[in-house]
């Protein structure tokens, strides 16, 4: 009789095992467009726990968020 931890399956193989994302990976915020969050707009107005706050672009090319 077979103790029961025991197992009679072969060995994996480590190339086969997928390690966790690095602490930088699983950190790293997705990329957003501005264009996405601005469409053809100069500015949106963004609500973050209750709070409202502005993101504009410039006339050089920046963004600005106030809150």
């Amino acid at each position: 009789m077979q103790h029961p931890l025991h197992t009679t399956k072969a060995p994996v193989r480590a190339s086969t095992l997928t390690s966790p994302p690095s602490r930088a990976q699983a950190s790293t915020p997705p990329v957003l467009q501005s264009t996405q969050l601005l469409g053809s707009q100069q500015a949106v107005d963004i609500e973050h726990l209750g709070q409202r706050y502005r993101l504009q672009a410039t006339k050089a090319g920046k963004l600005i968020l106030t809150k």
